[in-house]
This record gives structure tokens, C-alpha cells and sequence, in this order.
């Protein structure tokens, strides 16, 4: 059985109040840790990827329909660079692409009015770059940021804590921080929960989504017992993967992860957002996932405000499936470009 969860006092988190910068939702204000919780916390693997195995061939949706799922899911993507090679007229181009992500003669075709993904995620060298490049387009579309040592996390410490401060500073309404696996594999709740705890509260008003580069984390009850841990530390998001792991998003990762958000909202009564990332990149894949957040979470968490995809050329095969619905014919993928 769990115990009652507690509220914490902790002053940069107790303030339920607060509203996030791009949505009426009550943030996550975390709670102290529950080590009881934590501790009953497990994962039947087989039983996860039967559920998982049978997701894609259950749930089919055809014409209109698909058309319409996929312009929702457009509207949960986080576009994506974070190259090396990254350069500012790149990131001009990808905000230009997230403001008008389809091109106008399909939307026409379809009936609807133009729409837009959910934010833009850059490293911080690239925030200014995308925020006046996004203002200057007239789109009111948050910046993520990629934040404390992404995507190792293993930087000194107040680097990290003063990275998500310069980041917020820089204009980023988001900030997607990666946590110490080492704390995840040794069991060290503890100073995972401190750690997130100070990263929540670095950011101060800007939307915090957890990375717990899941690939890394051994197995799928270390999976649910970080997610736990870290929404208890007041994430507003749990993220899978920074996408630079061997394994990134799967159905099994996020059917554990999407039930430990049903758990604490379950207790709390706050509802906590989900982001895969990496590996998404079929329009196909976007579906399946979006019909197991309805299963699970229910249509409340269909909404940019609770899930986003982190992706990068999932919006050109989208664009792609859209024109074939409108066209009957598939383009080339360069016809599609992401900036």
C-alpha cells in the first residue's frame, strides 16, 4: 500500500498556485519524498510488453481520422536541433518550419486553420536565436532549452544549477534538464530527489521536464521509481531520453512512465506532463503513442500542455501522410524539409 503522500514546505515548491508561462493548469508543487512509495514501487516486465505488443495492431484510425490525429500531434511536437553543427541561420529555419509546420495549400485542402508545434528545443547558445526569430515571426510559441550538462549530466554541479538559471534568463520558458543516472542505479533517492528539487528550483517560473535517459537506467522498475521520485521533486514533465542513447522512447519505457503520472495524480491530484524522445520519427509511431495516452491518462493529456513528442523529422513524414491523404499521391521526403 502507498502512504499518504505529505506536501512539502520547501519554499520553492509549495506554491500551488503558480501557473506556468503557457498554460491554466496548477503546477506541480512536489511533496516530500516518500521513500514507502518509492520502495512498493515495481514493474511486471512481461506482462508491460504484452500490453505494449498488441498497442499499434488494436488501435487503427483511417482517413479523416488519421488526418485529424496527426494534426493534433503536430501541435504536440517539440521541433528539434541539437546538433553540434547547430548555426543560427539553422535555427531561423526551424522556427520558420514550427510556425508553419504544413504547407498552407494542404491545410487548405483539409479544411483547417494553420498550426503550429508545440515549442522549439535548442541548446542555449541558440535560445536568443530562436526567441527573437519566433517574435519576429509573430508566434507565441515557448523556447526549450536542453540544460545542466546535456545530455551526460555529469558537469560540476553548480555549473548545471547555474546553467538553467542562464538559460531562464536568456528567454526559455522550458528547460529540459538530464538527471545523475548514477543516482538511479545505486538506489540513491535521496540525492536524485535533491537534485531535482534544485534544478525545479533554478528554473523559478519556467516549465522543467526531466530527462531520465531511460536506455540507461537498467530496467523498467528503475524506470517507474525515478519517474516517482522526480514528480515528487516537482518536475512538470518526466522525459525518456535526450536522444543521444543507444535506446531511446519505447512503448514499454512510456506505459511505465505514463502509469506513474496516473499514480501521482491519483494521490496528489496534479497532473504531471510525458515527453518520448528519440527514435520517433513515423507518423505511424505518433499515433500509437497518442492512443496510449488516451487508454491510459484519458483525453485531458492530449494536449501540448501534458505531452510532447521530442522530435526532429517526425514533422516531415506527418507532412508527407497529410499530402498523401489530400493528394493520393506520397511526395519525395525532400519536399518536406525541416528548415
Amino acid at each position: 500500500m502507498k502512504s499518504e503522500p505529505q506536501t512539502t514546505s520547501d519554499e520553492g515548491l509549495k506554491a500551488s498556485s503558480d501557473q506556468l508561462p503557457q498554460l491554466a493548469l496548477p503546477r506541480n508543487p512536489g511533496m516530500d519524498l516518500d521513500m514507502n512509495w518509492v520502495r512498493a514501487v515495481q514493474a511486471n516486465t512481461s506482462a508491460i510488453e504484452r500490453r505494449c505488443a498488441t498497442l499499434s495492431g488494436r488501435r487503427s484510425v483511417k482517413k479523416d481520422y488519421q488526418a485529424a490525429w496527426l494534426l493534433k500531434a503536430i501541435t504536440m511536437i517539440d521541433l528539434t536541433t541539437l546538433s553540434g553543427d547547430d548555426t543560427e541561420g539553422r535555427v531561423r529555419r526551424l522556427c520558420a518550419k514550427a510556425a508553419q509546420p504544413v504547407r498552407p495549400e494542404i491545410m487548405s485542402a483539409l479544411g483547417m486553420e494553420p498550426v503550429t508545434t508545440g515549442a522549439v528545443c535548442v541548446y542555449h547558445d541558440m535560445i536568443e536565436t530562436a526567441v527573437s526569430q519566433l517574435k519576429a515571426l509573430g508566434v507565441t510559441m515557448p523556447v526549450a532549452a536542453v540544460s545542466t550538462g546535456f545530455p551526460a549530466g555529469l558537469s560540476p554541479y553548480h555549473l548545471r544549477v547555474e546553467e538553467i538559471r542562464e538559460s531562464v534568463r536568456a528567454g526559455a520558458e522550458e528547460i529540459d534538464i538530464v538527471i545523475s543516472r548514477r543516482h538511479v542505479l545505486t538506489g540513491n533517492w535521496q540525492a536524485l530527489y535533491d537534485e531535482m528539487r534544485d534544478f525545479r528550483k533554478a528554473c523559478g517560473d519556467a516549465h522543467v521536464k526531466a530527462i531520465l535517459a531511460t536506455g540507461e537506467l537498467g530496467s523498467l522498475r528503475n524506470v517507474a521509481r525515478a519517474s516517482l521520485v522526480c514528480m515528487m521533486a516537482g518536475a512538470d514533465f518526466i522525459k525518456t531520453s535526450t536522444g543521444k542513447e543507444s535506446v531511446n522512447a519505447t512503448l514499454p519505457v512510456s506505459l511505465v512512465m505514463i502509469r506513474a503520472i496516473r499514480d501521482y495524480f491519483e494521490a496528489t491530484g496534479y497532473k504531471v506532463g510525458y515527453k518520448p524522445a528519440g527514435g520517433i520519427s513515423k507518423a505511424k509511431d505518433a499515433i500509437t503513442y497518442l492512443s496510449l495516452i488516451k487508454e491510459e491518462l484519458g483525453d485531458d493529456w492530449l494536449d501540448p500542455h501534458l505531452f510532447r513528442f521530442g522530435a526532429s523529422s517526425l514533422l516531415g513524414d506527418i507532412e508527407r501522410q497529410l499530402e498523401h491523404h489530400v493528394t493520393g499521391h506520397y511526395s519525395a521526403t525532400y519536399r518536406h524539409p525541416m528548415g
